[in-house]
């Protein structure tokens, strides 16, 4: 059964997206194109308004890509991004920034995705001074109230991004990103830098203003268990392929796909036992530029087959809304 999409339900739908770099030779341009590395190969999701999508993977699987060519911060080689019906991948630069206040990023290292020769309070006003958005009294109390919402202070306006720790600097990232008050945020990787401690504290400020502000994430990240806390689905994406979707709970309570299942198994555990044996996923991760034929995984997996090399498995629904791509569900 091939997954069905039904295209006015979701805030998003992404339909076969692609994403390849070319290689060249040392004159760039003018060398010959050696090989591509397909860094996101074919793959479709949605997003419904209000969720929170978590899309989980080693390094190196294309997630971090994924989420940048949704908001065409980098262009998709191919495939369809549609925005509630609007393919974002065919809009002009003009349509693309108004439709950008819908959309916005919150990035793994916040320290370097904020100006360090600008104040906060500049930073947080200049996507409203951008898009024409108020007077300049209207966006200081803008920047003042956003920052309430992410628990700072009022004299955070005036200071540095070096002034600040590593979690506040993620809750300014995260308030530069509200300012304008969009529909759907990307967060890429942000609690992996923090210590755990933080970590909670900015799950929990992400799910508060989710409520609040009626807002649709997309949380990326490579610690399956903290995708776990916050999000409604999983996506599982490995070597530029997503293998298996589920609800939340059905993924964790049965993981279908074995890379999914690996994954799950190698997170420690409270257990009566003095030691615990953690399960590690032979090998390392293919290279892009020369992926395995037939199914992506077949190299690591400990239940591969003849058949796992040859032909590239078929992505469907095994249990309801539960999908993944492996050949151990191909229907007999």
């Amino acid at each position: 059964m091939v997954k069905q999409v039904v295209e006015e339900k979701y805030l998003l739908n992404v339909q076969h997206l692609k994403k390849y770099y070319q290689i060249r030779g040392a004159f760039g341009r003018l060398s010959p194109v050696k090989g591509e590395v397909k860094a996101v190969d074919d793959i479709s999701f949605q997003l419904e308004k209000g969720e929170t999508y978590g899309l989980v993977g080693e390094s190196g699987s294309g997630k971090t890509t994924t989420g940048r060519a949704l908001l065409r911060l980098i262009d998709p080689s191919s495939g369809h991004v549609l925005y509630e019906g609007k393919d974002i991948a065919n809009l002009s630069q003009e349509e693309l920034r108004k439709i950008r206040k819908d959309m916005q990023m919150v990035f793994q290292d916040p320290f370097s995705s904020l100006n360090p020769r600008k104040r906060i309070g500049q930073i947080l006003e200049e996507p409203l001074k951008i898009h024409g958005i108020g007077t300049k009294k209207q966006r200081q109390e803008t920047a003042f109230d956003i920052l309430e919402k992410v628990g700072l202070k009022p004299e955070h306006y005036f200071r540095f991004p070096h002034e600040f720790s590593g979690g506040q600097r993620q809750r300014i990232g995260l308030a530069r990103a509200l300012v304008l008050k969009p529909k759907f945020i990307i967060l890429d990787e942000p609690v992996s830098a923090l210590d755990v401690s933080i970590q909670s504290q900015i799950l929990n400020l992400l799910a508060d203003l989710q409520k609040e502000l009626d807002l649709t994430f997309l949380f990326i990240a490579h610690d399956i268990s903290v995708v776990r806390h916050i999000s409604d689905r999983i996506g599982v994406m490995y070597l530029g392929h997503i293998v298996e979707e589920a609800p939340t709970d059905s993924l964790f309570e049965k993981p279908l796909h074995p890379y999914t299942q690996a994954l799950l198994a190698s997170v420690p555990r409270r257990t009566t036992d003095v030691k615990q044996e953690l399960i590690s996923i032979e090998g390392e991760l293919p290279s892009p530029l020369h992926p395995p034929s037939g199914c992506v995984f077949h190299t690591r997996c400990p239940h591969a087959w003849e058949r796992c090399k040859q032909e590239v498995p078929v992505y469907q629904e095994i249990h309801q809304r539960h999908f993944t791509a492996c050949h151990l569900y191909d229907e007999k």
